[in-house]
């Protein structure tokens, strides 16, 4: 109880109310702080841009208005020449998804299910689909899918207007703001806090740049190697093979079953199947041979195995946005209790005074 003082009160109560007040924002604002987190990966993604141009002798604040201007009329031109087409793309497979065309397929990939498994019960697979398809394709849910579509524009509207201007202060004061949060931090820890941030910061930003580069060259080499094998819409299966493999383990997967689906509904037979695999697999395979031995540095020094039960946390945590940011996360809490353990077994004011004295 002697060790109890005022001091160290004031501090409980401040760090409390600290954490009750994020708590509060993060359940109460969570756009808004899912905004910041999408400003500061953006921010992590420039910096290296910025700080190159600031180098060449150019203003730091022209060198991030050029660099987000960039980005801005590339976030343009992409909404008025790639999404106008896969928008069509999706417009058409929506017109082909008709329930004589589901109970089409199913019925022949019950036929040959029922081949090789002859206890399974007829229509187990076309009965069964074909309520739940009606029951997604129910015309009384169509108010509220429109409702979903105007608040997903209404997102996006206030992300435009967010998420840039976010950006923008985070490359210019983020000097400043670190500044502003190690000066809360005791003198005897400051090496510390310091090297942990320097640490965190870097390791994120090469996971970041490097997670970009890797999606942006997948996508791309989907979005060929589909369309070589005879897929019309394989700009928009390309685009989401891109985007899931950010996810470890699990995208791959999800380009199988995607291309494999939009192959069924396209034919509406199983003759581009096959193709389609081999497509995603000759894919991957350049992925892991040639992608990641020349860009990937995001290694986050974790056994594979603790990765994958990672991701699946932070898949039962957060949905698709918990299964990407696990790696992050996880990265930086490893990060932070090597630091920590280290500068316990080597800094002098970390030690005890019963230490010091032995």
């Amino acid at each position: 109880m002697r060790n109890i003082t005022l001091e160290k009160v004031v501090r409980f109560i401040v760090g409390f109310a600290g954490l009750t007040l994020v708590s509060l924002l993060l359940y109460n604002y969570g756009t808004l702080v899912g905004y910041a987190i999408i400003a500061i990966i953006l921010t992590y993604i420039l910096d290296p841009i910025v700080s190159k141009m600031q180098a060449g002798g150019l203003n730091r604040t022209l060198a991030i208005t050029l660099t987000l201007s960039t980005l801005i009329l590339l976030l343009v031109w992409i909404s008025t020449n790639i999404i106008p087409i896969v928008a069509n793309q999706m417009v058409e497979l929506a017109g082909q998804l008709n329930i004589q065309n589901i109970q089409n397929i199913a019925s022949q990939i019950e036929n040959r299910l029922t081949q090789e498994f002859t206890f399974l019960p007829e229509g187990f697979l076309r009965d069964n689909l074909t309520q739940v398809v009606e029951n997604l394709l129910d015309v009384g849910q169509l108010p509220s899918a429109l409702s979903n579509i105007i608040g997903i524009f209404t997102n996006l509207f206030a992300a435009f207007l967010v998420i840039p201007f976010a950006t923008f202060f985070f490359l210019k004061d983020g000097s400043k703001i670190r500044r502003d949060i190690l000066k809360l931090v005791p003198n005897k820890y400051f090496e510390t806090a310091l090297s942990l941030i320097d640490k965190i910061e870097t390791r994120l930003g090469v996971y970041f740049r490097s997670v970009l580069l890797q999606s942006i060259l997948v996508a791309f080499s989907s979005w060929l190697a589909l369309t070589i094998v005879g897929l019309e819409n394989a700009l928009s299966v390309g685009i989401a093979v891109g985007l899931a493999n950010t996810i470890p383990y699990f995208g791959p997967i999800i380009g199988y079953i995607l291309s494999i689906i939009v192959s069924i509904i396209e034919i509406g037979d199983f003759s581009l199947v096959l193709p389609c695999i081999i497509a995603i697999l000759f894919v991957q395979l350049l992925d892991n041979v040639v992608f990641q031995p020349l860009i990937f540095s995001r290694s986050a020094d974790i056994h594979p195995v603790a990765i994958l039960f990672i991701i699946m946390i932070g898949a039962e945590t957060a949905g698709i946005l918990g299964m990407l940011i696990a790696i992050p996360i996880a990265t930086t809490i490893k990060i932070t209790i090597n630091q920590v353990s280290w500068s316990l077994n080597n800094y002098y004011v970390f030690r005890t005074s019963d230490t010091r004295t032995s």
